[in-house]
């Protein structure tokens, strides 16, 4: 079957979701993890330079499958010292997160040694055997890694459906960051929010990642917005848009992006007054 694109995305097959969430779903299970999965304040958000997670997918490509990996790993990584003993092979990884294109194991394994130069994990050699995964805190860049800790504090959570049900494998990177970026601002609240610009400046993402996220978030269903007046009644013509992420849609099966409506359903939203 030809995989077919959107946004110069390549989609994986049925079979290759189907297999890809099956596998997901095993590593869920294998995890024994029963709640969502936290990650840091500042894992998300920084004042004065790049975050890990927009790091994440900065340099093209690549960031889809560095991102997807980091997260899984996240997830799957459940108790200190924090690390995957027996963690899959390229080709494996490959095949639960449904990587698409050429040598998708070789992205894979070029994904995990920039993940292991970047500080985001620490990957350990083991003779005749894939390297061991131990995940860490990563910083902004020039500041070295942590060791890993669970969030304390302010954090924000995934729910483990995006997992076992296939929605990783589907998302475009930049949706999933968005998503992420969203639940922070409601700060655990499930209420519409406001993001002024000098917030949404400090998880680095640019107004077209935003706009092209915002849109594929709505075409699954995970984002609503709001178009409201801002001001006074002489500036009813001013308006800004209200963001809640649609979390519970994680509950049910991810659709392939041939079964979402086409982006012109999708209303056109305009950029935020401030």
């Amino acid at each position: 079957m030809k995989q077919s694109t959107s946004l110069g995305r390549a989609h994986p097959t049925q079979a290759q979701r189907e297999e890809g969430t099956d596998l997901l779903r095993k590593s869920v299970t294998k995890s024994k993890r029963k709640e969502q999965v936290p990650f840091a304040k500042d894992f998300l958000r920084t004042s004065d330079c790049a975050p890990p997670l927009a790091r994440l997918i900065q340099g093209g490509r690549g960031g889809e499958v560095r991102l997807k990996l980091f997260l899984t790993i996240t997830m799957m990584a459940t108790s200190s010292p924090y690390d995957i003993g027996r963690p899959p092979t390229p080709d494996s990884w490959a095949r639960r997160l449904a990587v698409t294109g050429a040598q998708p194991a070789r992205r894979v394994a070029d994904s995990l040694r920039w993940l292991h130069k970047e500080g985001f994990i620490r990957l350990t050699p083991r003779k005749g055997a894939t390297p061991q995964i131990t995940l860490l805190t990563p910083q902004p860049s020039g500041v070295p890694s942590e060791e890993y800790t669970r969030p304390v504090g302010r954090y924000i959570s995934l729910p483990l459906g995006l997992w076992t049900n296939g929605w990783i494998i589907d998302m475009p990177a930049t949706s999933l960051v968005l998503m992420m970026v969203i639940r922070d601002v409601q700060q655990a609240r499930d209420a519409f929010r406001y993001v002024p610009s000098d917030e949404r400046a400090m998880y680095g993402l640019s107004a077209d990642t935003w706009t092209r996220a915002r849109n594929d978030l709505q075409r699954r269903d995970l984002l609503e917005v709001k178009r409201v007046p801002q001001g006074g009644e002489f500036d009813y013509r001013r308006m800004r848009n209200l963001y809640r992420v649609r979390l519970e849609q994680l509950g049910s099966p991810s659709l392939a992006d041939h079964q979402l409506p086409p982006e012109s359903a999708i209303s056109h939203i305009e950029t935020d007054d401030e």
